[in-house]
């Protein structure tokens, strides 16, 4: 029997669910038996797609308002309310900051910043007017926490999540609705193998220079796993974190510890 039993037939909203962190997650959520609804880029449909009866998937731009407007739409048609929401949907740019081009700054600010902003909005809005308690998870970043060379637009983005996880906790608890962040450490995904690409050239040194810095830097002496970062989203949604909120949780095996 699973440890999150509480968690069968609650229904999941996982940005960003097509790939990497969001895809495990979305896996992880199903695994306990909750419906989950995966909305990313990737997908094309713009309505409701029933795959099964435990997951649903939608095109889903979080930069943009009326795409979000539309996701929020679907779910109220759908009788979906979410109970549980999980912002992942983010990207990276990569430069120095005095050589770095302000449309890279702008769009990643537009997707995980506004994007983070838009959803939450939205959906919470959801969670409120049904009077339905819950839990929303954003994904940050150790970033959030800390500077990286070459990565000025990343950290400001993930800075201002964990501000919108503060701010929103203390707005919505007497929704009984808890808000808190994860904070991932190094995560070997697709994205995670392209910036140790970029930040190898950028720098003057290969990939597998990056890979070895990344390891050495890591107290437990590996880099993280998507599965490593939906293990604390779980926790995060399930009942045994129910005096929780506010709160920015690192996944980083001791990289950051603040």
């Amino acid at each position: 029997m699973s440890l999150f039993t509480s968690l069968e037939k609650k229904i999941v909203l996982v940005t960003g669910g097509f790939q990497g962190i969001g895809r495990q997650v979305v896996d992880t959520f199903q695994n306990e038996k909750s419906i989950v609804v995966a909305a990313d880029l990737s997908y094309s449909n713009v309505e409701l797609k029933k795959l099964d009866d435990k997951e649903y998937q939608i095109h889903l731009d979080v930069s943009d308002e009326n795409s979000v407007s539309n996701l929020a739409k679907q779910l109220q048609m759908h009788q979906l309310t979410p109970d549980i929401l999980v912002n992942v949907a983010g990207i990276s740019t990569m430069d120095y900051l005095l050589e770095s081009k302000t449309t890279d700054f702008d769009k990643t600010l537009s997707v995980n910043t506004r994007g983070t902003y838009l959803v939450t909005k939205h959906l919470v809005k959801l969670m409120v007017d049904a009077n339905r308690p819950g839990k929303v998870i954003l994904i940050a970043s150790q970033a959030g926490k800390n500077g990286y060379r070459a990565m000025s637009a990343y950290v400001a983005s993930k800075h201002a999540v964990l501000g919108l996880t503060k701010t929103l906790a203390i707005e919505v608890a007497k929704n009984q609705i808890n808000v808190n962040a994860v904070c991932p450490g190094i995560i070997e995904t697709s994205m995670k193998h392209r910036e140790r690409k970029d930040g190898a050239k950028i720098r003057g040194l290969t990939p597998d220079d990056i890979e070895r810095e990344d390891n050495s830097q890591v107290p437990l002496g590996r880099t993280g796993t998507p599965k490593d970062v939906s293990n604390v989203v779980l926790f995060l949604a399930s009942p045994l974190s129910d005096y929780m909120t506010g709160q920015g949780i690192n996944v980083t095996g001791g990289m950051t510890m603040n």
